[in-house]
Formats: structure tokens, sequence, C-alpha cells
């Protein structure tokens, strides 16, 4: 099977994260999100700023300023904020989002994009679990 998570961290994190918001199963929205927040030791570490399982939404972390961002996290977290519910600022585009990121988050990014959209791919991955 190919790998579709980056390391094991990364699927145990996602695990983490799916069992903390109690998500419904077939939720490929909130599944790319985690995808993402997982897919990053940074951005996992972060969570709570980024995501509240409690009340099952999104936070402002942009506008907060109490957790600090790179380019590319912020990049990343843009990403799952729009596959998850089409959130969308000034710098959501794929250029932007992209052009942020190294190498291993353009993978996590990927992938993301294919959970979101190919119900196969999201299949797959539920089954990694």
């Amino acid at each position: 099977m190919e790998n579709l998570f980056t390391n094991s961290a990364h699927r145990r994190n996602y695990q983490n994260l799916i069992t903390e918001d109690n998500m419904f199963h077939d939720d490929m929205e909130r599944a790319s999100l985690f995808y993402i927040i997982s897919g990053n030791e940074d951005l996992y570490k972060k969570r709570q700023y980024i995501y509240h399982c409690g009340e099952h939404c999104i936070k402002d972390c942009f506008e907060q300023g109490s957790v600090d961002l790179s380019s590319g996290m912020r990049s990343m977290i843009r990403l799952g904020f729009n596959l998850y519910n089409g959130w969308s600022d000034g710098y959501t585009t794929p250029i932007y989002l992209f052009g942020n990121l190294d190498e291993h988050n353009r993978k996590v990014a990927y992938n993301a994009l294919l959970m979101r959209f190919s119900f196969e791919f999201f299949s797959k991955i539920q089954k990694c679990e």
C-alpha cells in the first residue's frame, strides 16, 4: 500500500485528532483539516490555537496573535480551513499557499486535497486508522 501518511507520528496524531473531536467517520472536510494539522509537528503542538475539538470549530488563529506561526504554517492552516469550510482570505491562492511550503508540507497539502475531493483516497486513509 502506498504511503498515505508521512510517518508513524503523522498517523498517530491524525488518529488522536479524530478521536478528540469524535469526528463522524465520513467527514471528508474535517478529516482533510486534521490530516494537515497532524502532518506537521509544529501545527500539531499548536492545535489548540487552530481548532476547538469541544466546539468542533476552527479558531481565528491569524488575528489572535496568541500563536507564533511561520509563513509555511500559515499556508497550511489556510489550506486546511479552506478545505474544511471554504474559508479564505487574500492569501488563499494556490501560488501563495504552495509557494511557502517545503517538500514535506507540499506532500501533506497535496494528500489533503486528495482526501477532500477523492472518496477513494479518503477511504484508504480511513482504513489506516
